[in-house]
């Protein structure tokens, strides 16, 4: 099928196969649109995932002439809208979070940044959140997976998956913190 009909089957059956066929060919063009306006590629991959989600009910709404150059100001006015909304964007560096860490811990210099007790309650701490949280927490921080390869394997929605690691990171923290105190 050619692109014309790939979109009228797709809006007579909202076939989600015959959408990735329309939408497939032109990932890297909106790879390096995300990329000029958003300038940094976990959000340019990210803001490639929600646009797609966003075609599935967008395309059955409106009359679509011209697939290429409608998804092109579409894919421009969605990162507009990223930055519009002034989303921070919380990415965890590994080595600052260790000497944050390493501060909390009044450890010197010269002293490792963990102690084996504190490994024991981070993996005291992991067990201790809900399976999914854990799940997603393991996967992108210590597996070093990125959302979409974590939604795929987790069978989860790219947006619980956001939640899940936010959530149980948060959750990991305070935990941490209690065992450190004793409580």
């Amino acid at each position: 099928m050619n692109e014309k009909e790939l979109l009228l089957h797709y809006k007579k059956t909202g076939d989600v196969q015959a959408l990735g066929k329309l939408y497939s060919p032109y990932m890297s063009l909106l790879y390096g649109l995300c990329y000029k306006y958003l300038q940094d590629q976990e959000a340019s991959q990210d803001a490639i995932m929600q646009i797609f989600e966003q075609l599935i009910d967008k395309l059955r709404q409106h009359e679509v002439d011209n697939f290429k150059s409608w998804l092109y100001v579409f894919a421009r006015n969605h990162c507009l809208m990223e930055l519009r909304r002034g989303k921070q964007r919380t990415f965890v560096d590994i080595e600052n979070h260790l000497l944050e860490s390493e501060n909390r811990l009044n450890l010197r210099h010269n002293e490792p940044q963990w102690t084996e007790q504190d490994f024991e309650r981070m993996e005291s701490c992991l067990d201790t959140l809900q399976e999914k949280q854990a799940g997603c927490i393991r996967l992108f921080y210590l597996e070093q997976r990125c959302y979409k390869d974590i939604a795929t394997e987790m069978s989860l929605d790219f947006n619980q998956v956001k939640s899940y690691i936010q959530n149980g990171k948060r959750n990991l923290k305070i935990c941490m913190e209690n065992k450190r105190n004793g409580k």
